[in-house]
Parts: C-alpha cells; sequence; structure tokens
C-alpha cells in the first residue's frame, strides 16, 4: 500500500491524482465566496450538521419503545468515531503519505495550516462516516442523511486540495471497519450500562416520560360515565316505581 500511494502522489499513471486535480480545478472557476463558503464547510460545517443529525437521533431514541437499547446504539458514535482516529495514527505514520499539494504545488489550497500533517487517511472523512454508518443501524433516516453528509465532507476534501481520492475512501473503509466490527462488544457493554442509568436518577438521559396513551381517554370515559350516570339517574329511579306499581296492580 506505501508503494501504491507513493506513485499516486507523484501522479505517475495513477488516476487518483487525475481526480484530485479536476475537482481541486473547480475551485479555480468558482466566486472568492464560494471557496470560502466550501472551505468552512469542509472544515466545520458537516460536522456541525453530523452533531445536529446525532442529537436528533439522541431525542428520537429516548422516546422509543427500546429506549435504553437505541440510546446505547447512539452513544456508540461518537466512541466509534473516536475509536477510529485512533486508529488512524499508527496507520498514517505507516503509509507516511504527505498532503497532495507538498509535492504538487500547483493545487489551489483553500484551507492553509496542513503542510506538517499527513494525508492519509482523511479524519474529517472517516468521523463523518463513522457517525452516518452508527446511526444507520439505529435510525435508518437519520443515517441516510448523515451519509449524505459523509460522501459531501469526502467532495469537500478534494475541493479544497488537501487529500487525494484515496484518503477519503481510506477514512470511509477505517470508520466502517471500527463500527461494525466492534459494534457488538460495544453494545454488549453499552446497553446494559443503559439499562442501568434508566433506574437512576439519570433516566432522562436514556429514555424520556412519555405520558400514558390512554390517560386521556380514561379520564374521558369517566367523565362521560359520570355525565350519564347523573342523566340515566332519575330514569333508573322511576324503573322501580313503575315496578312495584305493578306488582300491586296485580
Amino acid at each position: 500500500m506505501p508503494t501504491l500511494l507513493a506513485d499516486a502522489g507523484t501522479g505517475s499513471g495513477d488516476p487518483d491524482l487525475g481526480l484530485l486535480k479536476a475537482v481541486n480545478g473547480l475551485a479555480a472557476d468558482a466566486p472568492g465566496w464560494l471557496d470560502s463558503l466550501v472551505a468552512w464547510t469542509a472544515e466545520y460545517g458537516i460536522l456541525l450538521g453530523l452533531a445536529a443529525i446525532g442529537l436528533t437521533a439522541w431525542l428520537t431514541a429516548r422516546r422509543r419503545p427500546d429506549a435504553p437499547v437505541a440510546v446505547a446504539g447512539v452513544l456508540w458514535a461518537p466512541l466509534a468515531v473516536a475509536i477510529a482516529e485512533l486508529a488512524n495514527l499508527p496507520v498514517s505514520r505507516l503509509v507516511d503519505r504527505p498532503r497532495p499539494f507538498v509535492t504538487h504545488p500547483e493545487l489551489d489550497v483553500l484551507v492553509p495550516g496542513k503542510e506538517d500533517t499527513l494525508s492519509f487517511v482523511s479524519d474529517h472523512s472517516a468521523m463523518s462516516m463513522g457517525i452516518a454508518v452508527a446511526l444507520f443501524l439505529v435510525n435508518r433516516r437519520l443515517g441516510l442523511a448523515a451519509g449524505a453528509l459523509a460522501l459531501l465532507q469526502g467532495f469537500c476534501r478534494l475541493f479544497v486540495g488537501v487529500h487525494y481520492p484515496t484518503d477519503v475512501l481510506g477514512g470511509y473503509a477505517l470508520a466502517t471497519a471500527v463500527v461494525l466490527l466492534l459494534a457488538p462488544i460495544a453494545m454488549a457493554v453499552l446497553v446494559p450500562l443503559c439499562h442501568a442509568l434508566s433506574r437512576t436518577a439519570l433516566r432522562p438521559l436514556v429514555a424520556a416520560r412519555v405520558p400514558a396513551a390512554g390517560a386521556g381517554g380514561r379520564r374521558s370515559a369517566g367523565a362521560g360515565a359520570r355525565r350519564s350516570g347523573r342523566r340515566a339517574g332519575p330514569g333508573r329511579g322511576r324503573e322501580p316505581e313503575r315496578d312495584r306499581e305493578s306488582d300491586l296492580a296485580a
């Protein structure tokens, strides 16, 4: 792998650099405000969007019948991202791939300050896809929304000129592997933990208090019965009198 990536870095017949230049070339033709917007989105915007989706997933999970299990699944998302980032430390040192603009200064770099960091794998891509895959296991709709942001993240990393396409794909693969392979172990720990929290004062973090669906109905039914009883009371009082009158007539 290091040899292949080194070849990609020099552009010796590998489409990796060609695709990077094709996407990064869009920045040269774009207005300055768009370049600034994409740069901010690539660094911070998508991560903030994923945080909002994660918060929504947690609020939704708390209201599910299986709330402790669902919340455990949501909690696995940031933990999986942290593990993926730790796993990337030895991987990046092993591959030792410089940023593409170091060997290709003709690239239009929109995010400065990356010269001393390694390129493979893309941390932003790994974080984005890790959250997306983990949330998809809990809530498919929110997971797909996060997946769309993860794909956009990969495009933005190429647009701003700080990663090769294989850096992005490597981040996707690393995060997906960590989420799926370690999920059984993680859930074996997180599910009992969330169940235990649901029996403490921290229960609101794990399960929301949902009003009983039939409470209002029972109150309405009871009130209706009382009103019916009041209306029917005189009738019930007269029926015994008619019965007694019939008995007397006989």
